[in-house]
């Protein structure tokens, strides 16, 4: 989801503190989902979960009432869930999952003003190896882009980071949605494409809050959207997968805020 500000704002020590706060309770909600997600479950039992676990920790859900120009809003769900061909900005809607099925969850929240957005692919059962390879390519390419975000560098080295991963893998790239500044909301300047060139781009500086998100599918780069207004799927039906953390750029370097399993940390 591209649209952004138009000021980059550099956070303090402090700020990434608290957005790490927040990064901690998006991590631990899709760590929960994703145990969740099993065959017979239906994708709306983890919505309405995750609408209980925003009330219970008194967050505020980046995605409710969200109305973008891209979008045909108010979104009106607080989590994202892309089924198999769907990839981004998936509408709830109730389908019980099966075996074999590849699932994408999406999560942005506020906690005290500040925000964190992370999303993980998981595949339900054993699943297909291809897929197990698509959703390992992501993550891969995730982690390429956060070694890359280092104070000094530029912000082409981070998208060709991530981008190499996919050629690699033979996978293509569609550059129309990437990764995103975030802060005090959820999608902010500067836009971050899945593919670059290195020494391009704007100077990474400490302060810099970022979602880095590598998505694609097995297939196409294209995109078609659903009547919902939302959903995105892959023009030619093939299985797809998306990663992303929240990382800030810090003197010592990267620091993830979504880390799933452990404290927020510096990489």
């Amino acid at each position: 989801m591209p649209e952004g500000a138009d000021v980059i704002e550099l956070k303090s020590a402090g700020e990434i503190d608290a957005m790490a706060v927040t990064g901690q309770f998006v991590a631990q909600t899709l760590a929960t989902l994703s145990e969740e997600a099993q065959p017979g479950v239906d994708v709306m039992q983890l919505e309405l979960h995750a609408r209980q676990l925003v009330a219970d920790r008194g967050a505020t859900s980046c995605y409710w009432d969200y109305a973008p120009s891209f979008g045909r809003g108010p979104f009106r769900n607080v989590i994202c869930l892309s089924v198999n061909d769907a990839v981004l900005h998936g509408k709830p809607r109730p389908y019980v999952l099966r075996a074999g099925d590849v699932l994408s969850l999406d999560f942005a929240v506020s906690i005290d003003g500040w925000v964190a957005d992370s999303a993980v692919t998981v595949i339900i059962g054993d699943g297909d190896p291809a897929d197990h390879a698509l959703v390992d390519s992501t993550r891969r390419a995730l982690d390429a882009g956060i070694a890359a975000a280092v104070p000094g560098g530029r912000l082409g080295d981070v998208s060709a980071a991530i981008g190499e991963v996919a050629a690699a893998s033979g996978y293509r790239v569609n550059l129309e949605f990437g990764g995103h500044g975030l802060g005090r909301t959820m999608h902010e300047d500067p836009h971050v494409p899945n593919n670059g060139r290195r020494g391009r781009g704007m100077l990474l500086r400490p302060g810099l809050t970022l979602a880095l998100e590598p998505w694609w599918s097995r297939g196409s780069d294209r995109l078609t959207l659903d009547a919902d207004g939302w959903t995105l799927r892959s023009a030619d039906g093939s299985r797809t997968a998306h990663s992303e953390h929240t990382i800030a750029i810090t003197e010592h370097g990267p620091r993830v805020l979504t880390q799933r399993g452990g404290r927020p940390h510096t990489e």
